[in-house]
């Protein structure tokens, strides 16, 4: 595929894209790059509904296949929150240390062991042909007190990876990419690409 365009404006989550693609995709372009393209309005009732919708109005904006994902924190004691709300936990336009900083407030008196949560990852695929294909994943661990790390972005500080008993901002790219909800996710779409022949740049 010589050009996807991937809706979003999150420099962090277009350089994990644009390296998980390499080899696959010529040359990715962000909804940043797209003049006059507005911003979705994410009104979904899952992640994967938002993740289409993001989709399907950066395809029919640009003229070109479309990638979207909608991506969030669930924490099992807060009843699923922040859920598909995560990028505006703390309100509209809220920043990343905001989004945080509600998340400790709300989980204070909460012991470790209580704090399991997951990060959720539902990816869309979109063609001008009409061709549309979601995957998704996810990653377990709990929340910890304070943040570690600087490599991430949102609750990645706040998010213990189970497995390597490190925080999400404490991985390397690779690492990430290799067990994060969102590499995971990524994974079967390069697998989908290379098997279906979408994937071979002319």
């Amino acid at each position: 595929m010589n050009k996807l365009v991937v809706a979003t404006r999150n420099h962090g989550k277009l350089k994990e894209i644009e390296a998980f693609l390499a080899g696959v995709v010529g040359q990715v372009v962000s909804a940043s790059d797209l003049a006059g393209f507005s911003d979705t309005i994410e009104d979904g009732f899952t992640f994967e509904d938002n993740a289409l919708k993001k989709a399907r109005e950066a395809m029919h904006f640009s003229g070109l296949p479309a990638l979207a994902d909608d991506s969030g924190l669930v924490v099992d004691c807060l009843n699923g929150q922040p859920g598909i709300f995560s990028a505006r936990f703390a309100g509209v336009g809220s920043t990343d240390m905001e989004n945080n900083n509600k998340l400790l407030v709300e989980l204070n008196g909460f012991p470790e062991e209580q704090r399991q949560a997951y990060f959720v990852c539902s990816l869309a695929f979109v063609t001008p042909e009409g061709l549309e294909k979601t995957f998704s994943a996810r990653i377990p661990g709990h929340i910890l007190s304070e943040g570690r790390g600087d490599n991430g972005f949102g609750y990645d500080p706040l998010f213990l990876v189970d497995m390597y008993g490190r925080t999400m901002s404490e991985l390397s790219i690779e690492e990430k990419n290799l067990i994060s909800h969102r590499g995971q996710a990524l994974k079967q779409f390069r697998k989908y690409l290379e098997e279906s022949g979408l994937g071979q740049m002319q």
